[in-house]
């Protein structure tokens, strides 16, 4: 961890992000589409930064594009409509505009680290499927290790070995002794390293309430004690009130940094809880 604890007290990575603000003609072609009709400041980032929204808001796309651009293990390139020749995805990641981070010296980073990942729902989703499923087990630990680098002959020729097999066993053993939200939180605690940037899209799926405040606890400790920077995508109450996070309001024409207890859906919940507060007496 030594350098985990260089790194206490350091500016963030990664300093802020700009969406294109070109306006396009056709209002059809994606992620212009997206963005349209909104009016955006760079995204100033924290240690933590939420992106929250409704479905449908842009939180994910933001967040595709922020791993397009960063270069980001986990990214997936996007495709948009097919209007001639134009990538269009690809133009408007060009038209972002980004910004490092210094360390604690003042020396600007010139990349995020490489252990730096963005992490899906459906990533999580997957997992769960891959450890559940006896059958898809073995092309999941296939598709995992081509993933990281293995060519397919020699993952295949792994797990056809002793020490594949026992992997093999272990995930299955697992499989009778962990629920949905158990598996989810033991993906997390794989992958959340000290001294990284990540990118988190809806993480509380599968989660239960007390799995998403453990889950937002163990976030806010890797940020402020082992040099990791957030960047979330989420809607949970859960989270959003655990995380010592800055949040902006996607849903807002104008993203803005708004408190938790202000969102619309959070008070949705207070008022319905405070509507039905005897019953819990």
């Amino acid at each position: 961890m030594r350098r985990a604890e260089k790194l206490k007290g350091k500016e963030d990575h990664y300093r802020s992000f700009k969406l294109s603000d070109r306006k396009i003609k056709n209002p059809n072609i994606y992620p212009y589409s997206v963005f349209r009709d909104k009016y955006t400041e760079p995204f100033v980032f924290a240690p933590i930064t939420i992106l929250y929204g409704n479905n449908g808001s842009g939180k994910s796309t933001i967040l595709n594009l922020i791993a397009d651009k960063l270069e980001i293990k986990g990214r997936e390139r996007a495709t948009s409509n097919s209007f001639g020749i134009t990538d269009y995805v690809e133009q408007f990641i060009e038209e972002c505009g980004i910004a490092y981070g210094e360390d604690e010296d003042g020396e600007p980073y010139y990349k995020v680290p490489d252990t730096s990942r963005y992490i899906k729902s459906e990533d999580v989703l997957y997992e769960i499927k891959k450890i559940q499923q006896r059958k898809v087990l073995g092309e999941g630990m296939v598709y995992d290790m081509v993933r990281e680098g293995w060519k397919k002959q020699e993952a295949e020729k792994f797990l056809a070995s002793k020490d594949g097999y026992m992997q093999k066993q272990y995930i299955e053993f697992a499989q009778e002794k962990y629920s949905n939200g158990e598996t989810s939180m033991q993906y997390f605690d794989a992958y959340l390293q000290p001294d990284a940037l990540y990118l988190l899209d809806e993480p509380e799926v599968s989660l239960s309430p007390a799995n998403q405040v453990k889950l937002a606890e163990e976030i806010n400790k890797l940020a402020r004690l082992l040099g990791c920077q957030f960047i979330i995508a989420t809607h949970s109450p859960f989270m959003l009130g655990t995380l010592q996070a800055k949040i902006y309001n996607i849903d807002l024409k104008e993203y803005e940094v708004v408190k938790w207890s202000k969102l619309e859906n959070i008070r949705y919940f207070y008022d319905f809880f405070k509507k039905h507060e005897g019953e819990f007496e």
